[in-house]
């Protein structure tokens, strides 16, 4: 999501913050379910099945206009599509190898770069620095103990998600409301679907697996996105983008209490380290009147 809110601060940001960190807590916890769920119908099934679900309720409940929009439009929605597959594609291909706290923690890596880069202060080379200091704690000074595949899904998935963000801000220039997301979460699922069936074929179609995999939607998708729509009418974004660093933490602890994946004292702090600097670099942005727009 990239709207923005200015807010007036104090008790009145309690119930957007609530709801931030509901939605948060619903994406991680969706995330945990989407792991379960890969048994049955494969990483690239479990996808399928949330952005088809998702991309439903969206346009169903959105209605975007079809007509009216130029071929600039199209183009800017469909590579926002395809980013969002791309995404989603490859973190779910990540969490199938390594522990959902790791990946989550390896995938914020691409959104805090962007903010480096777009920030172009040397205070940002401490928050960098930092972010390294963390990847090289979490993978034991040379990933030996962490799949490697499953470690380069997880940055692929944040080169994607700093993509994401850049197109994320470029449709919503483009479409009112939620039209643009819901398009794109469209592409997202006509893109996914050949690999989905190549990979699941007829595990596709198992009641119980539609089931939960519309689950994962609603958790990973639907709920979060009208949550943060609530929120930020009236949260500023840079509390919001500060407020998203901690996934990385709420990922961990919904990969403990679900899945029973379990970190080392090392590897929490090489999360704690990963967080500080992702909060350090928005706040930087903050400073110079800029924000990154968060996961959506």
């Amino acid at each position: 999501m990239q709207a923005a809110a200015t807010a007036p601060h104090g008790r009145g940001s309690l119930g957007p913050v609530g709801l931030v960190l509901a939605g948060c807590v619903s994406v991680q916890f969706g995330g945990a379910l989407a792991v379960s769920l890969m048994p049955r119908a494969g990483a690239l099934g479990v996808v399928t099945l949330r952005l088809l679900a998702a991309a439903v309720v969206l346009l169903v409940v959105c209605r975007p206009r079809l007509r009216g929009h130029s071929r600039s439009d199209w183009r800017t929605v469909i590579v926002f599509g395809l980013t969002m597959g791309a995404m989603n594609g490859l973190f779910y291909q990540a969490v199938a190898r390594i522990p959902l706290g790791l990946a989550v923690t390896l995938e914020v890596l691409g959104p805090l770069a962007l903010s480096v880069l777009a920030s172009r202060r040397a205070v940002n080379a401490v928050w960098a620095g930092l972010a390294l200091v963390g990847v090289f704690l979490l993978g034991g000074g040379g990933f030996s103990d962490l799949d490697l595949v499953g470690v380069a899904f997880a940055l692929g998935a944040g080169a994607m998600w700093a993509t994401y963000i850049i197109f994320s801000a470029r449709t919503g220039r483009r479409f009112p409301q939620a039209d643009g997301l819901a398009l794109a979460m469209g592409v997202a699922a006509l893109v996914m679907l050949p690999l989905g069936i190549a990979e699941s074929g007829t595990r596709l179609t198992d009641p119980t697996t539609i089931a939960l995999g519309s689950a994962v939607a609603i958790l990973s998708s639907v709920l979060p996105y009208t949550l943060e729509l609530l929120a930020l009418r009236r949260l500023p974004a840079s509390t919001f983008a500060i407020m998203m660093s901690l996934e990385p933490a709420i990922a961990a602890t919904a990969g403990f209490l679900i899945l029973g994946q379990s970190l080392s004292a090392v590897q929490a702090a090489a999360i704690a380290l990963v967080i500080a600097a992702s909060m350090g670099a928005v706040r930087t942005q903050v400073g110079r009147g800029k924000t990154v727009a968060p996961e959506a």
